[in-house]
């Protein structure tokens, strides 16, 4: 793997041993963990079902968002139904569920969900069988649940069009596979001579730059961040979701990887920015955490309205995030029902003032909760 005129950290004399100044990233550690301080005792304040609930819609966010880093997107109902199946989350009627987005499910609890279990070349063999049920990504046959063996060149991140690519990072050889990976799980699963939380970061860093499937080695690698994470949080339950903000922030992840890969083992800047988004990521989970107890407190005050089931069910798809603005057309396309039973849902709502008004009227009429409403209740929980 060595080579005279290193050009990634996988090529160097010393690899894999990692450098970190731990003084200049103590503040952020202190800080993430002041956050995570904050948010479980928020959390140790609420029911065991409003912690469900909100681990239900973190969980949700982990899988769609770790699959949008990818360009993939899952369908945000089927995600949330199949996680709420296995947690045993009631959640009313359950959506449609095919065999991919199981299988990124799967992963993700499994990663959390068994976090002290070791971790095996087995076991990462049946997480990538998971996320791809078929044999296939996209339109392109892959091996599934073995170390890719090159057979078609070195594994290479480009990007740009054909004949102009740009080479991003370019993988350490398949024949060296067995061996690294059998050194970086024998420090996954050993005692750790690190700090958890930067324990997480190299591990994430570590897996993504062995790249040892033909793909979804970032999703994989973001499942063991998660898993180390989760070791470090002493619990596999889930609150925040590291992956959903490096969505928010996929280019700073694509450029520090980047960075990292074509630098030295010294990695102080990668695990600054990994634990900064992880703060950032913990700030959210509080914004998220709001917004299942404002669901809650919103049931609460309509407990005895005499609504029908298609009221619930789309009151609970503006609750949870409605994609878009909803119109009369979209109820009656949800709720599979003719646009005048849709109109009469929605004119009753107005009536009960559960919902107001926005546009000029006609087509271009829209609805949302009210607003007043909303203040009132979210003015509750601060």
């Amino acid at each position: 793997m060595k080579s005279s005129d290193p050009h990634y950290i996988w090529q160097a004399s010393d690899w894999p041993s990692w450098r970190f100044d731990l003084a200049a990233l103590a503040e952020a550690m202190a800080g993430v963990s002041r956050a995570q301080g904050h948010l479980m005792g928020r959390l140790a304040d609420v029911g065991m079902a409003l912690r469900a609930q909100a681990s239900l819609a973190v969980l949700t966010e982990d899988v769609v968002k770790t699959s949008e880093i990818e360009g993939e997107r899952l369908n945000v109902e089927s995600v949330r139904s199949s996680i709420a199946r296995r947690l045993g989350v009631d959640i009313g009627a359950l959506a449609p569920v095919d065999r991919h987005v199981e299988g990124v499910v799967e992963m993700v609890l499994n990663a959390t969900g068994h976090c002290h279990d070791p971790v095996s070349q087995q076991r990462l063999f049946g997480w990538h069988a998971a996320l791809f049920p078929s044999g296939y990504s996209g339109l392109t046959p892959i091996s599934i649940g073995r170390w890719r063996d090159d057979a078609t060149g070195p594994m290479q991140v480009v990007s740009g069009p054909v004949g102009r690519q740009r080479v991003h990072f370019e993988a350490p050889p398949a024949a060296c596979l067995e061996a690294e990976i059998s050194r970086f799980l024998a420090w996954l699963n050993g005692p750790s001579q690190q700090p958890a939380l930067i324990k997480a970061g190299l591990g994430h860093l570590w897996f993504v730059t062995l790249h040892p499937f033909d793909d979804g080695n970032g999703r994989m690698a973001r499942a063991i961040g998660d898993l180390l994470l989760a070791r470090a949080d002493g619990s596999p339950q889930r609150f925040y979701s590291l992956s959903a903000q490096i969505q928010r922030e996929r280019k700073a992840y694509y450029d520090i990887l980047e960075q990292t890969q074509k630098g030295t083992l010294d990695v102080t800047a990668w695990l600054s920015w990994f634990l900064a988004t992880l703060h950032r990521a913990i700030d959210q989970a509080q914004q998220g955490l709001d917004a299942v107890l404002f669901k809650a407190r919103f049931w609460q005050q309509w407990a005895t309205a005499p609504l029908n089931p298609r009221q619930v069910k789309l009151l609970n798809r503006l609750l949870d995030g409605f994609d878009g603005k909803l119109t009369s057309g979209k109820w009656a396309a949800i709720a599979k029902c003719s646009a005048d039973t849709a109109l009469r849902d929605i004119n009753e709502l107005l009536a009960l003032a559960v919902l107001s008004k926005l546009g000029a009227g006609g087509r271009s009429t829209s609805y949302e909760l009210n607003r007043l409403g909303q203040d009132h209740l979210s003015s509750e929980l601060h």
